[in-house]
């Protein structure tokens, strides 16, 4: 276990993940998910089962929902036929009911009133990113935003990270990653920076705690209540 991480962290810069983080969007991912089985003629899939299939982009969302399976592998041409009907109808719903976790809109006026840089860095496709957060109201608060197809990797792996404290002129121990999975844990590790777990989003039904970040944290707002500007 590594060592235990005096509070309040001084950073410069904060991160935040979008899905199951900033935003409950499960039941729109599940809607889509489901309208494209029915396209199929396939038999539809309870929302608590695909909400453990967010985490990891649109493509890796398809193929758990046709293999009903984590790791699942779905024929090529059959995956290929599949995610132009799934990416239709999600742009149908993209916004129809996913809303801000409690706290989150307080939590972001307070971050940016401090005067932290704000970036949020998603593996959802730009496409989907950015109507999502202008729909819910979030766009305006971050100086950044990266999507799942902004770079050429993304979490875990540590590169959106690293190009954000790039474009905010730090290092990556001045910045705070915010988020819900072992992704974010990965990928904030990779780059050396500070990590905050909530426990509320999409963590393949496991507890956060377990991920073992900086901190659990109940909100976005409790968060800013634990750092303090560099």
């Amino acid at each position: 276990m590594k060592p235990s991480i005096p509070l309040p962290l001084a950073v410069e810069a904060v991160v935040i993940d979008l899905d199951g983080t900033l935003l409950h969007t499960a039941p729109d991912l599940a809607e889509a998910a489901n309208r494209m089985l029915a396209e199929l003629q396939q038999p539809p899939i309870a929302e608590t089962l695909i909400t453990t299939f967010v985490g990891n982009g649109v493509s890796r969302l398809i193929k758990r929902v046709l293999t009903r399976d984590m790791d699942g592998e779905p024929d090529a041409a059959a995956f290929a036929r599949t995610q132009p009907i799934y990416e239709k109808h999600y742009a149908e719903v993209v916004s129809r009911s996913s809303r801000p976790y409690p706290d989150v809109v307080a939590g972001l006026e307070a971050l940016k009133k401090t005067g932290y840089r704000l970036a949020c860095i998603t593996n959802k496709s730009e496409k989907f990113t950015i109507p999502l957060l202008k729909a819910t109201g979030l766009y305006d608060y971050f100086e950044l935003v990266l999507s799942g197809d902004s770079l050429p990797r993304r979490k875990p792996d540590p590169l959106p990270l690293l190009h954000a404290c790039e474009k905010f002129g730090i290092t990556p121990d001045k910045m705070l990653l915010i988020g819900d999975s072992l992704n974010d844990t990965q990928a904030a590790r990779a780059a050396g920076c500070h990590v905050f777990c909530v426990p509320y989003g999409y963590n393949r039904g496991t507890d956060v705690r377990d991920l073992d970040p900086d901190a659990v944290v109940e909100s976005i707002l409790k968060a800013s209540t634990l750092i303090t500007k560099a």
